[in-house]
């Protein structure tokens, strides 16, 4: 099992930037790769940017150059560092971790909302 956390979701102008955070715990060592997804009103849930257990790492076309994954892996956490936000960044950040043993499964944090304003 594990656990997911996110946090650092809130209301920004356009052109701000906000950090997401996500905790995991539980059976870390079981993840395989670690990824963002947003869902904005209306709309279905997409992925935003992802990072693997070795560090590579791959994003939305609609991200690439203002959006930047990492991790920390002496704290368990992964973080979205978003940049030049703009209002149709607005929607419900999830945080996500795939496990491939004993089979593959996907975890999923409870959210964090981020909205920019024009």
């Amino acid at each position: 099992q594990v656990q997911l956390v996110e946090s650092g979701g809130g209301l920004v102008q356009a052109g701000g930037s906000l950090r997401l955070s996500c905790a995991a715990s539980g059976s870390i060592f079981t993840i395989n790769l670690m990824a963002w997804y947003r869902q904005a009103p209306g709309k279905q849930r997409e992925s935003v940017a992802g990072i693997t257990s070795g560090g590579g790492t791959n994003y939305a076309d609609s991200v690439k150059g203002r959006f930047t994954i990492s991790r920390d892996n002496a704290k368990n956490t992964v973080y979205l560092q978003m940049n030049s936000l703009k209002p149709e960044d607005t929607a419900v950040y999830y945080c996500s971790a795939v496990t491939i043993k004993p089979t593959i499964h996907t975890y999923w944090g409870q959210g964090t909302q981020v909205t920019v304003s024009s």
